[in-house]
């Protein structure tokens, strides 16, 4: 066997080894955390914000993913059952499947961080938009979109050979590979982070203001978190401010690896599958269910008040 043959299978190893191992793992502590922030964020005294509401949803596209994408991928990479390299259908169905959520969960997360925005800006009249109502209507016209948005995936992905002897579920090739690239580097690699950043700088200032200047109460039955307040922000607010932020952390965090991957070989316009390629896709994406996995640890970790209602609800406190 030559060094090049052993490197091969060295790396073929490791994969199989990290979905084998490692995604049953993902699984459960993901489902785990989806189950216990669902159960939390829809209480009675936290569903009534708007944050708590974009929160569910991070969790419901979480747990989605988990149990479709997630799944799927562990069964074929770690244990060899694969039903997307043998039906068409279930290959264009797991593709759209893993680009809808996988775009859903990080725009609930910047739909929150706006919230969190419009939550802490020293503007009345922008407080005044942070409300439920609004909540539904982005999330439901959002949702809509993206799912309109990745139709595309259920007409225009086939089963391929994208390298000798190894076949997989993947984009027509063509021009429809090369947008589905620049739509991986511009969205998922550029867009989505930026976002998640520009917004997390822009409530910190709002913080920052409102350390130094008593703010007036909103006026009753404007439907907004704050209404009662003579500050504006109170400390379920400042909890919510510190679940989104730690969820963009989580989220660039763990995407980083896929991120350059993805930004590297769009630049040199690899399009040339190889196994090192392949494998670094894998081991990045495999990094990136992570996020999608720890929200509710991080939770108990930093925030009072979800520590509180963990309590509350499962030993009575």
């Amino acid at each position: 066997m030559s060094s090049s043959d052993g490197f091969l299978t060295s790396l073929e190893s490791i994969q199989t080894n990290l979905f084998r191992i490692g995604g049953p793992i993902l699984l459960v502590l993901g489902i785990v955390s989806c189950v216990i922030n669902l159960m939390v964020f829809t209480q009675k005294n936290l569903r009534k914000s708007p944050c708590s509401i974009y929160l569910i949803a991070v969790n419901i596209a979480n747990f989605l993913y988990l149990t479709i994408s997630v799944l799927l991928t562990t069964l074929a990479l770690g244990y060899g059952i694969d039903p997307t390299k043998s039906n068409l259908f279930t290959c264009r169905f797991c593709y759209y499947i893993l680009y809808l959520f996988d775009i859903l969960s990080p725009f609930y997360v910047i739909l929150a961080s706006i919230d969190r925005v419009l939550v802490t800006s020293s503007n009345v009249r922008a407080r005044q938009r942070s409300t439920r109502h609004l909540a539904y209507i982005c999330i439901g016209c959002g949702t809509l979109f993206w799912i309109l948005f990745h139709c595309h995936t259920l007409i225009l992905v086939d089963i391929q050979e994208i390298a000798p002897g190894y076949f997989m579920c993947y984009a027509r090739a063509g021009l429809y590979t090369l947008l589905i690239g620049y739509y991986s580097l511009f969205v998922t690699a550029i867009i989505v982070p930026l976002l998640m950043i520009i917004f997390a700088i822009w409530t910190a200032k709002n913080i920052r203001k409102v350390r130094h200047r008593r703010i007036a109460p909103v006026p009753p039955n404007t439907g907004n978190t704050a209404a009662n307040f003579v500050h504006l922000f109170h400390s379920k607010d400042r909890q919510f401010v510190l679940m989104v932020a730690v969820d963009i952390f989580i989220y660039i965090a763990c995407n980083a690896m896929l991120l350059v991957v993805i930004i590297y070989y769009q630049i040199v316009q690899n399009n040339d599958f190889t196994h090192m390629s392949i494998f670094l896709n894998l081991v990045g994406s495999f990094l990136a269910d992570i996020s999608f996995c720890i929200g509710c640890y991080a939770y108990l970790f930093i925030s009072k008040t979800f520590r509180k209602e963990v309590k509350r609800l499962f030993f009575g406190q």
